[in-house]
């Protein structure tokens, strides 16, 4: 089988496909963690695809990103007790915590086992990125200037890589002189 090998467009392309697909998902960015735009006009829920690292293995290359999924908490002094757990917390932070999860672990589903990659456009009936190892999903509240709520996890997007070396943009007499 003749590997065609993925590039960083590729991955990120894709993730980003997956996050404007998603029906829970309003808006999709990637870049620095403190690139994500928190002005009042971004539409939540947000996915945030920030890259971490490439990592070589022996016919593989392993993207490595931290995926943020967040979304504004709400609060409403005409909310009452009976709505929420305690009259402390008039907020709709659980619910924000609950549905952000739900869409981390769809996101890790897509690369686990899902025929949604092959639907996209790729003309082959297989994934050709692949999710690696268990996730840990960590939640987060307030860790911007706005009232978000979410969860951040690692995901490392494994592809098949065949390093060529025929195809390297160089003058064949450039090495050994």
């Amino acid at each position: 089988m003749a590997v065609s090998n993925k590039t960083y467009n590729n991955i990120v392309d894709t993730l980003k496909e997956l996050g404007e697909q998603h029906d829970q998902i309003t808006t999709t960015t990637t870049g620095d963690i403190w690139e994500i735009d928190l002005e009042k006009n971004t539409l939540f829920p947000l996915m945030h695809i920030n890259p971490v690292n490439v990592a070589t293995g022996q016919s593989t290359l392993t993207y490595n990103f931290q995926i943020f999924v967040m979304d504004l908490v709400s609060e409403d002094e005409n909310w009452t007790q009976a709505n929420f757990q305690s009259a402390d917390n008039l907020s709709n932070n659980q619910e924000v915590l609950n549905d952000c999860l739900q869409i981390c672990t769809d996101i890790v589903g897509i690369f686990r086992h899902s025929k949604w990659q092959s639907q996209l456009a790729l003309d082959i009936d297989a994934p050709v990125y692949f999710g690696e190892g268990e996730f840990t999903f960590e939640p987060f509240s307030e860790r911007f200037d706005n009232e978000l709520t979410g969860w951040v996890f690692p995901l490392s997007i494994i592809v098949h890589n065949d390093f060529q070396t025929c195809n390297i943009p160089m003058q064949d007499n450039a090495i050994g002189k």
